[in-house]
């Protein structure tokens, strides 16, 4: 394990890295809360579905 070529290409890796502008960081945002909100969404259909058949939940 050589410690020191870990160092380099981790500041390396920082150096090229940027900070996202504001289109990018809504555009993230946007397509992140929309797969939490499907996620959830097919978790309540799930519980609603299972609520709701003979022996569920």
């Amino acid at each position: 394990m050589d410690v020191k070529y870990d160092l380099n290409s981790y500041v390396r890796v920082l150096k090229l890295a940027s900070t996202p502008s504001w289109e990018e960081f809504s555009q993230v945002s946007k397509i992140a809360g929309a797969g939490i909100f499907l996620v959830g969404f097919l978790g309540f259909v799930i519980f609603a579905v299972m609520s709701f058949l003979p022996g569920g939940v």
